[in-house]
């Protein structure tokens, strides 16, 4: 009987299945027509909200409740290739034969998560603060991260990597995850803290220093050298971006943001700060940055209104439902099945991105003489996660044929183990940095 199933068509179980559920929904309300996104989103809530309430209940991280929720519904989750064994999961990103059926729709969702996550946590950051880290986020960001690179690399070619991979890899290792720590940090109630406005500094330098390396990579992949026009481009563009927003940008939209606020209606309200964030977003997205870029900076100039905590607390619960949808994506894309065929190369290249990550930022803290406190903590808190940029610059790389195909799920391994990794490693702040009787930051 065992084996007479194995034999079974994995194309007609899935049909079979799909057809199942859709003709049980078509007979609760068969007036409404039915998409795959709608069933899509449905077993992510669903799900999500039983595992995530499951992980409450044991005291562990929400973020790796989303995580796994997303481990277990995705398209290539090994209990797909155990349930379809004919079809495995699937290599292909958009499609699958799990649960989720429309991912490309999800991620859209996913980026809208990330865009309105990084604008609610602007507003926690108005300009006077930003303005006080500005000299030392700049300084220790950079020093991490190009730290980071070189050992990596160097790591990575030792381990057998070839050049262009190995390059790839350091620069994908090099880049911490801001959705993740971002996202750690507000669970944990530490977004507020003097340490955490230094991080977040960090992120930002970080976010826009890799977009200078995808630019670079793709430089060096097609042509065989570095654009220092393009990189001086990227530069300017992101120095423009910033000083238009903290001159101008500072002196129009606050002003404007309170005006609408007299009216003392919230729904219009709310419409015009999402329109803020999406504007801004949008605005860094066509001059070649990220949009978290562009959505931390609307954050901050509404930070500078009167407003400011209306507007973050009419737009929470809007972002919250779309970071959830974000971090179950990002599991459902890992493909942890292949884990067995690059578990050492991830441990290895996990513990040297992780070291080297915590001891870079240890020594530009200490080049800009920071507190110890502070620098514990933000060197911690800035070690293990890698996220959305590290998978971007890896995918560049496959999309243009220039690394081995296998490079996407060790990174999508990596990315999935440090995040577990994130939240302890901030816990190991917590009972290290009291012990300095310094005050809490």
């Amino acid at each position: 009987m065992q084996n007479y199933l194995l034999q079974i068509d994995s194309g007609e179980i899935q049909q079979s299945l799909n057809e199942t559920f859709s003709n049980v929904i078509d007979q609760i309300t068969p007036e409404l027509p039915h998409t795959t996104f709608v069933t899509d989103l449905a077993f992510i809530m669903i799900i999500g909200a039983i595992v995530t309430l499951a992980f409450f209940k044991i005291k562990q991280p929400l973020i790796i409740g989303y995580l796994f929720a997303g481990m277990l519904i995705g398209p290539l989750s090994p209990l797909w290739a155990w349930i379809l064994p004919d079809g495995g999961p699937s290599s292909d990103i958009v499609g699958g034969v799990g649960i989720l059926s429309d991912i490309d729709a999800l991620n859209l969702f996913a980026e809208i998560g990330v865009i309105l996550l990084l604008f609610v946590i602007g507003i926690e950051f108005p300009y006077a603060k930003i303005k006080s880290i500005g000299r030392v986020a700049i300084g220790v960001g950079t020093i991490g991260l190009i730290s980071t690179l070189g050992v990596v690399f160097y790591s990575a070619t030792a381990l057998g990597l070839n050049f262009m991979d190995a390059l790839f890899i350091s620069a994908a290792l090099s880049v911490s995850s801001t959705a993740i720590i971002v996202k750690i940090l507000e669970e944990a109630g530490k977004i507020k803290k003097e340490s955490s406005i230094l991080i977040l500094g960090i992120l930002i330098v970080e976010d826009v220093i890799a977009v200078i390396l995808i630019s670079s990579l793709q430089s060096i992949a097609l042509v065989g050298s570095v654009s220092i026009t393009s990189v001086l481009v990227v530069v300017l563009v992101a120095l423009g971006l910033i000083v238009g927003t903290f001159t101008v940008g500072a002196r129009i939209i606050p002003p404007l943001i309170d005006r609408v606020a007299a009216t003392e209606h919230r729904e219009i309200l709310l419409l015009s700060v999402l329109g803020v964030c999406f504007g801004y977003a949008l605005l860094a997205n066509v001059v070649g940055l990220s949009v978290a870029i562009g959505a931390f900076l609307a954050g901050v100039l509404v930070a500078e209104s009167k407003s400011a905590e209306v507007a973050k607390i009419l737009s929470s619960p809007i972002k919250d439902m779309f970071v959830a949808i974000f971090f179950i994506s990002v599991g459902a894309l890992m493909d942890v099945s292949q884990l067995e065929n690059y578990i050492y190369i991830a441990i290895a290249l996990i513990a040297v991105a992780t070291g080297m990550k915590f001891g870079g930022n240890m020594i530009g803290n200490f080049l800009f003489r920071q507190k110890r406190g502070k620098s514990l903590r933000s060197a911690f808190t800035l070690a293990a996660p890698r996220g959305e940029f590290s998978i971007v610059i890896v995918k560049t790389g496959v999309d243009i044929g220039v690394v081995s195909a296998f490079l996407f799920p060790l990174i999508g391994v990596i990315t999935i183990v440090t995040a577990f990794l994130s939240p302890f490693l901030v816990k190991a702040s917590d009972k290290i940095v009291p012990t300095l009787n310094e005050k809490d930051v």
